[in-house]
């Protein structure tokens, strides 16, 4: 079967830095059927020649030009005119029979109109197994619009066709919590209350705003990062065993616990950096949060009293996001070596930049003395790549061409997710002001010591 991919948006950043290059990725993997067409769709008067040598300007990944461009078609149109889809729908009639999938490189307010205009001239129709639509985050800025646009979809597409995007769910080392979990004894049994002390899910950043001062505004940390990416990560540790590994069977477990979450007012710090005001489209007196450290528990048998810390931000000290799970103590060690600092096994699932997992124990020193000392297993997921190392859009486009939705989200996923938000909102404070991270870490240092009083 052929396959038609049209890209709305295509002389977009994302576009540019994302979607051509992983294209290119499958392609030269031989992961595309060879009846493939990308259709990039945009406002910009191109030939598909002029569009190309502009993608060129755009984009660092080196691709192989002669064996892309063959598959590359550009089509010029106003998307907000109804009528134009009448042409887009003639032009691509004339590709024959095929798989027609449809991805809206656009901002959240197009969806709408693009949305009525495939379905009006019936390039996708419900109960269409041949077509589907997949969308970028974000969905919605709260609950109440999240479900304005969810309304809408329902009344154009199934909600089998409808893909949405979180590009953290496409990254290796997320697909690989459930690997480490269900296939490990060690840890299968071991994940719960019982063994586990705390649970820290990070996502730092060093860039403040740059360009995107007019979306962060609306935005901010908690609805940016920890709406999608860090409660995505936090629903696959915390989530029980599905009755089933299919899509579904993952994602029902994904939706309960997430829905059993409990974060308590005073268990939330944001903060600004110094400075963002100051950034381009910011609003003079903005309390955008641009950092967020809370606590959270998950009200389930098997997470029973063991807290959940979310730390994101932006203007931090490193680039970095991480899963570190840490181990209660050995109920032996003290009676055992009372006088030696005996640290805690420690599981680090590292998702950027560098991928990997380092599980932190402790052994006898070399030698005649009973030294206890630290040591760490670890595990580089890049240093076993050769060549191209696949990217996260790599493996999300290649599922959906394909039709495997298991790395995209439910609408009840987003639901339950904008629930936590909409209720975390309401006990939010005018956030800290920090210069760095020092700064930041000290201030949640200092309540968590007043909370432990």
């Amino acid at each position: 079967m052929k396959t038609y991919l049209a890209i709305f948006g295509a002389t977009g950043n994302l576009m540019y830095k994302k979607l051509l290059p992983a294209i290119a990725a499958l392609q030269a993997n031989n992961l595309l059927e060879p009846d493939t067409k990308i259709l990039c769709i945009g406002r910009a008067q191109h030939t598909v020649e002029s569009y190309i040598e502009t993608a060129k300007t755009q984009i660092q990944t080196p691709i192989n030009w002669s064996q892309l461009s063959p598959i590359l078609e550009y089509f010029r149109m106003d998307f907000d005119q109804i009528n134009a889809y009448e042409h887009l729908k003639n032009h691509m009639n004339m590709f024959g029979k095929s798989k027609r999938l449809f991805y809206l490189a656009v901002a959240p307010e197009l969806f709408p109109v693009i949305a009525e205009g495939i379905s009006s001239v019936q390039l996708i129709t419900q109960n269409d197994a041949l077509g589907r639509i997949v969308f970028e985050k974000p969905f919605g800025e709260d609950l109440k619009t999240a479900k304005s646009i969810n309304t809408m979809l329902w009344k154009y597409f199934d909600e089998s066709q409808i893909y949405r995007v979180d590009h953290y769910l496409g990254k290796e080392m997320i697909q690989n919590i459930l690997v480490m979990r269900f296939a490990n004894k060690l840890f299968e049994n071991n994940w719960n209350s019982l063994a586990i002390e705390k649970i820290t899910i990070i996502a730092k950043e060093t860039e403040g705003v740059m360009n995107r001062g007019n979306y962060y505004d609306h935005v901010g940390a908690l609805k940016d990062m920890i709406q999608s990416h860090l409660l995505q990560m936090a629903a696959l540790i915390a989530m029980e065993v599905p009755k089933s590994f299919d899509v579904d069977g993952i994602r029902e477990e994904k939706v309960k616990v997430l829905k059993r979450i409990r974060v308590e007012k005073e268990d939330i710090i944001t903060g600004q950096y110094r400075g963002y005001l100051d950034e381009k489209n910011i609003l003079p007196a903005s309390k955008t949060e641009t950092a967020v450290f809370m606590k959270a528990y998950f009200d389930t048998p098997r997470w029973k009293g063991v807290p959940f810390y979310f730390l994101t931000g932006k203007k931090l000290n490193e680039k970095r996001s991480e899963i570190i799970i840490d181990f209660e103590d050995n109920t032996m060690q003290e009676s055992l070596w009372p006088n030696q600092a005996i640290v805690k096994n420690q599981l680090v699932i590292r998702v950027a930049p560098d991928e990997g997992v380092t599980f932190r124990l402790n052994v006898k020193e070399h030698g005649l003395s009973n030294v206890i000392k630290k040591v760490e297993m670890d595990y580089c997921h890049d240093c076993n790549v050769v060549g191209n190392k696949p990217e996260a859009y790599e493996r999300l486009l290649l599922d959906f061409i394909r039709g495997n939705s298991t790395l995209f989200t439910r609408w009840d996923e987003i639901e339950a997710a904008w629930k936590i938000i909409d209720s975390i909102k309401n006990h939010v404070i005018e956030p800290i002001l920090y210069q760095d991270f020092d700064e930041l870490n000290r201030y949640v240092e200092n309540q968590l010591k007043e909370e432990s009083k």
